[in-house]
């Protein structure tokens, strides 16, 4: 069936969902937002406009709606678009809570509906190059994995500086980080979770996290995000007994690095540095590291929708299951209790 969208909330994402679906054969049929500024965007851009959400999903046009509004509203419009007989899309996260999933999951079941969540991160080529490494063994047995996201703009915007509102970074981004090592480690549990949540800058909300997870097959992954670290780090870093993969940022720029024939050779002994006598953190020779390009991925943030598509076609499963975003839901819960807490909680 060809999805004929509705879009709630034509903000940020909701233009980008305007803007970029319909490479993936996706019909906007509307837009709504109660923005008199967004109106003018709307008109301006050429698509048909609804002022509310209520007016937009009686559009007996419309089969899908994705819903791009302050995550407090979530849920509210879930239920409302389900109620109409509309498959239904979120923006991450999909709710606030478990809780609130586990209702709106239900109440789109029994309409009869598909439910889905755009975790469109699953398809961030910086992430897919780390998760190819792990799944083909390219730095051999991984032992960490470190994600990283610093950025020196320091303060959010907007409703995403309020707490009811669902705002702060685990909401915004750590949705994302911890579903994308849930995406890459499929079958493998959580063992443990210690997390440190701060205000740096924000009164309400957070804006650093650090997350530490123990994973059944051995890897220790260490999540962390600021708004306001100047100087950034490697967006990735994994590391196995074979080598260590870099990538460095979004633009997937990096190396992986093994250790040289010249280095495997060279006998013990103390060297002198400016740190004092060692034997393991003397300097390495030339030739010591050698390097090779990164594999290459191939992906697209629309890929998405043509999944969504297949989906309502009945040729093929969900790629965003609602038992993983549940799960992924389920380990911020953890977040925030280990934060709150100071201590580490054992999961799964």
């Amino acid at each position: 069936m060809a999805i004929k969208l509705g879009i709630i909330g034509f903000g940020g994402m909701g233009k980008w969902h305007a803007k970029n679906t319909p490479r993936a054969g996706v019909e906007v049929a509307a837009v709504c937002d109660i923005t008199e500024e967004r109106w003018k965007d709307a008109e301006t851009e050429g698509y048909k406009l609804y002022k509310s959400a209520d007016a937009l999903l009686s559009d007996p046009n419309i089969n899908t709606v994705v819903l791009t509004v302050p995550n407090y509203l979530h849920k509210e419009m879930c239920l409302k678009a389900a109620a109409a007989g509309k498959h239904v899309i979120t923006e991450k996260p999909a709710a606030m809570s478990v809780a609130e999933l586990d209702e709106m999951e239900a109440a789109c079941k029994k309409a009869g509906v598909f439910f889905t969540v755009h975790q469109n991160r699953r398809w961030d080529k910086d992430m897919l190059i780390i998760k190819k490494a792990y799944d083909d063994g390219l730095l051999g047995r991984i032992f960490t994995i470190e994600s990283k996201l610093h950025s020196g703009n320091g303060y959010m915007h907007e409703w995403h500086i309020y707490k009811k509102y669902g705002g702060g970074m685990i909401y915004d981004w750590g949705v994302h980080l911890i579903d994308q090592i849930l995406f890459m480690m499929p079958g493998v549990t959580i063992t443990s979770l210690y997390a440190d949540v701060k205000s740096v800058l924000h009164q309400e909300v957070d804006d650093y996290f650090k997350i530490i997870m123990k994973m059944s097959n051995g890897i220790t992954v260490h999540i962390e995000l600021s708004t306001y670290i100047l100087e950034y780090q490697p967006r990735w870093l994994a590391a196995g007994d074979k080598g260590t993969m870099i990538v460095k940022s979004f633009r997937c720029d990096g190396n992986i690095y093994r250790t040289g024939q010249m280095l495997e050779k060279l006998p013990p002994q103390i060297t002198e540095t400016v740190a004092g006598p060692t034997r393991q953190f003397a300097p390495i020779p030339p030739g010591g590291i050698v390097t090779e390009a990164l594999p290459e991925v191939l992906s697209d943030w629309v890929d998405f929708y043509k999944n969504v598509n297949a989906v309502l076609e009945g040729r093929e499963e969900s790629k965003i299951k609602i038992s993983e975003v549940r799960r992924v839901l389920g380990v911020m819960e953890a977040v925030w209790k280990s934060a709150e807490t100071g201590q580490a909680v054992l999961l799964e």
